[in-house]
């Protein structure tokens, strides 16, 4: 694949998982979106913030230093304080995305050729960019996963309908609303 092909495609692709993390949390309250579902488990506030303190480490100066930035404290991601606020936790998932979107959009041909740092490992830049769109898309089912269960019966769906299959097979236009998701 040509490394520019791989690029839209990774941002089209990063901009999904963005449009689906941002339509589940979009439906809880405040309590809900701090709640953790379970003793030990993360809520989706803790999600996102761990997921905006990676970017901000692993997108800063992608090119130019390692992704494990010395001034991240990953520890303090999954630790909700005094001052996480909803609002100072969706700054900080704004701003990583931000980064992490102009980060790639940026990359030229040249740059695929690249070695990137992640914790001193080595990555090509195609695989230090596939191991974060996992790494992304795994948090992101996470979060969907955490506000359809705290929903419940009053989620509304991101995809498909149960049992709405063979009616969007045959017209799937019908369902692709302005999100694309």
């Amino acid at each position: 694949m040509d490394p520019m092909d791989y690029k839209a495609d990774t941002l089209r692709e990063l901009r999904r998982l963005r449009r689906l993390a941002d339509a589940a949390a979009s439906q809880l309250d405040d309590e809900q979106f701090f709640a953790a579902p379970a003793k030990d488990s993360n809520s989706v506030a803790v999600i996102v913030k761990h997921m905006a303190g990676n970017m901000r480490s692993r997108w800063r100066d992608f090119l130019t230093s390692d992704g494990e930035k010395p001034d991240r404290n990953r520890d303090s991601e999954f630790e909700i304080s005094q001052t996480d606020t909803r609002d100072s936790i969706s700054a900080r998932w704004e701003k990583g995305w931000l980064t992490a979107l102009e980060t790639i959009a940026s990359l030229v041909v040249s740059d695929f050729h690249s070695t990137v740092y992640i914790r001193r490992e080595p990555h090509t830049v195609l695989q230090a960019i596939s191991r974060e769109l996992t790494h992304y898309a795994y948090h992101v089912g996470q979060i969907v996963f955490a506000a359809k269960q705290t929903r419940g019966t009053e989620w509304e769906t991101l995809s498909v309908p149960i049992g709405k299959s063979e009616e969007f097979n045959a017209a799937p236009e019908r369902y692709i609303d302005k999100r694309e998701v």
